[in-house]
């Protein structure tokens, strides 16, 4: 009895102390609020436009944290458990134990009599934690005189639902949250005594041996047997802590907008059509890889703010690189480009919408070889209008387009646009760039189709609400122009050249749209707008490979028509008035239609002459063309096919070699080397047409085969 009251009075002597040195040496505590608004889970969230979390992303690797948790959503009896081990009179002091700091004063107990308050102090203040540990005794008092001034200033139940998400458990697993969702696949809320005991016994030494913690886990509960807990921790123990099913619909623009210190950010985004846009195009890649197309990416703007709607960088799980960033990564254009092209010309009055081109064979020369546009579907139709042709996506008009705007004229229009990449003189992309050949981003070519879709204004995207908001659009194309373009790729009968009536492409709302296949089917693409959304939808391999049988309207089209339905199901139509310097009047070439030009580019009339297209002409093999013949294959065995077009039974052959002057009729013809002169007569000889090829090497003996 006496030495009880020595060890109180020598433990109210030591409170009395620290007391004082609370009141006049320790400055305030933190307050509660200030400590849980500057707790930061080792994830951040990105929210949607509306506030809700639409990705998680961890940034701090340090220590494995999630959000704050109320004392209130905490399973009642694990507080209980951690009060009845750390601190079982926590509730009947102010801070400080004076009976358990009076007996480890006198030795009567070992470790340093830690109050769950001492402890909170010290996880708030690192100076009050121990050096390799242990702490001196100048740490200790002011880590009493903290304690004691924590008090003063938090409630109990605010001390321990602090202690609980700032306490670590194992490992890197530091908070009561992170520790039942890892260790045990439970909520808070849903821990029960057995798991309660199991955390409680981790504190005092978070990575101790699975026997030491089964032992304070058996005194804990006053169990003898030891051997259920020591299995439990081992199997805990073995394996890697449970990941958090994470919520994760956008991870290229987490990456993008996530900081370590910042617990949330609220981006542009829209939830429900993000999601919706990342199972559409999953399952359009599900169905398509039968061709070899295994990534895609989608791209959603708000035309009159520049906000991203939804932004799908590639196909998640679904994907053959998951870390890609489609919307960013650069790939060829294809003929997406194309509506800028026409755009500048019309622009410019070269062109009109009515202007006749001449869709037939050419051959260009180019310092790295003969280049030969081919329409996708190797066919040529001769005379066509700017409108069919653009909305028909036809290719040999496009380069003599391209050739009569001037290729700088056009490369500089597009850096007006925002194409960031395009930094060659125009002879390094030469007559290529009128057909895609320059590599553009999924995030600049949906920005630059909304620039048409506002009348010719341009402005930059915005992914975070939290950002200043985006400066104003600034005109870039002349609005004639933009319009008359506008007007052509939401034509269905101008797109049913190449497209047919019913397509992809067709929507049952005002929509303008055009969409692009990069050489060797690399890359697909459809790019268009309504009045309110700009959609961009770009499918391919990561990795570069071809697809097999993908265009425009089976590949990234279908993707593009279910989101824009999705936007546009309930939008008003809005009519838009022709700007000013445009005049409706009758087509020149077909006095029954009416056309729109800019004012005073109109015509009365015109007449056409047969294009090469439409008068019978040599298909194959080309002028200038050299043909080699196969060693691993007998000479006797190869044949030559010359082609004729349009096709005409009553047209005849005439070959002459060059060196002997020989002249062969033939259709089907042996090869040989040498020099030749192919000519297309018609049923009376005449000449049609006339080309020089050359076949190169082994010799064999000719042979002439059957006639045509």
């Amino acid at each position: 009895m006496l030495l009880n009251k020595t060890i109180l009075g020598i433990g109210f002597l030591a409170i009395l102390f620290a007391c004082l040195l609370a009141f006049f040496w320790t400055s305030s505590p933190p307050g509660f609020d200030v400590v849980k608004a500057q707790f930061r889970p080792s994830d951040t969230q990105l929210l949607d436009r509306n506030g809700q979390v639409i990705h998680e992303l961890r940034v701090d690797f340090r220590g494995r944290r999630l959000p704050w948790i109320a004392l209130n959503s905490v399973s009642p009896v694990l507080a209980k458990t951690v009060v009845a081990a750390e601190d079982r009179r926590f509730y009947n002091h102010y801070g400080v134990d004076s009976l358990a700091l009076a007996s480890a004063l006198v030795g009567r107990t070992h470790g340093g009599a830690s109050t769950i308050t001492m402890q909170l102090v010290a996880l708030l203040d690192p100076s009050l934690r121990p050096k390799q540990n242990q702490r001196t005794w100048q740490q200790k008092w002011a880590q009493i005189c903290a304690a004691l001034a924590l008090e003063r200033a938090w409630s109990k139940a605010q001390i321990l639902e602090a202690h609980l998400n700032l306490v670590s458990f194992r490992g890197e697993i530091a908070g009561i949250h992170a520790a039942s969702r890892l260790l045990f696949g439970k909520a808070p809320s849903g821990l029960d005594q057995n798991d309660a005991i199991l955390l409680a016994a981790m504190l005092p030494s978070p990575n101790g041996k699975p026997q030491q913690i089964a032992r304070r886990a058996c005194a804990l509960a006053r169990e003898s047997n030891c051997d259920p807990y020591m299995s439990r921790l081992e199997s805990l123990f073995a394996q890697p802590a449970r990941d958090i099913q994470r919520i994760a619909f956008a991870p290229q623009v987490a990456r993008q907008l996530l900081r370590k210190n910042t617990p949330s950010v609220r981006s542009t985004l829209n939830g429900e059509l993000q999601r919706y846009a990342l199972q559409t195009l999953q399952q359009e890649l599900a169905q398509l890889q039968s061709r070899n197309v295994n990534d895609g990416a989608i791209l959603v703007i708000d035309n009159q703010s520049g906000e991203v709607l939804a932004y799908v960088g590639n196909g998640g799980s679904a994907s053959s690189a998951a870390h890609v960033d489609g919307v960013r990564a650069f790939r060829q254009a294809g003929s997406t480009l194309k509506p800028f092209l026409y755009q500048l010309a019309l622009e410019k009055k070269l062109l009109t919408a009515a202007s006749p081109l001449d869709d037939s064979p050419v051959n260009i020369n180019t310092p790295t070889g003969l280049y030969v546009p081919q329409n996708y579907d190797r066919d040529f139709r001769g005379w066509v209008k700017v409108r069919a042709a653009l909305a028909s996506s036809l290719n040999v008009p496009a380069v003599k387009t391209l050739a009569l705007v001037g290729g700088e004229n056009f490369l500089q229009r597009l850096r007006e646009l925002g194409f960031s990449q395009l930094n060659e003189a125009d002879d390094f992309y030469g007559p290529a760039l009128a057909l895609g050949g320059a590599e553009v981003s999924l995030w600049e070519l949906t920005n630059a189709y909304r620039t048409l879709a506002n009348e010719g204004r341009q402005g930059p995207l915005q992914l975070s609400l939290a950002a200043k908001a985006s400066p104003g659009a600034a005109p870039v194309l002349d609005p004639g122009g933009v319009y008359i373009v506008n007007d052509i790729l939401s034509d269905r009968a101008a797109r049913s050249l190449s497209f047919g009536l019913e397509n992809a492409l067709a929507t049952r709302y005002w929509s303008a749209v055009k969409t692009g296949t990069s050489k060797d089917m690399r890359d697909n693409w459809c790019i268009g707008f309504s009045r309110r959304f700009s959609v961009g939808v770009w499918v391919g391999n990561f990795d570069g490979a071809p697809m097999t049988n993908v265009s425009g309207v089976t590949g990234a089209a279908p993707i593009w028509l279910s989101v824009m339905d999705y936007l546009n199901a309930n939008s008003p139509e809005v009519e838009r008035a022709m700007p000013k310097n445009l005049v409706r009047a009758a087509d020149p070439l077909d006095a029954s239609q009416t056309e729109i030009f800019v004012t005073d580019t109109e015509t009365s009339g015109a007449t056409l002459k047969p294009t090469a297209a439409s008068r019978a002409h040599i298909a194959y093999p080309r002028d200038g063309e050299i043909l080699s013949l196969d060693p691993d294959i007998p000479v006797a065995n190869q044949r030559v096919r010359f082609e004729a077009a349009p096709e005409n039974k009553n047209l005849r052959w005439s070959l002459t070699e060059a060196k002997s002057g020989a002249a062969i009729s033939a259709n089907w013809w042996q090869p040989q080397p040498g020099k030749f002169t192919l000519a297309l007569l018609d049923a009376s000889g005449k000449q049609l047409d006339a080309i020089r090829f050359e076949v190169r090497g082994a010799t064999s003996q000719p042979e002439v085969s059957r006639q045509r």
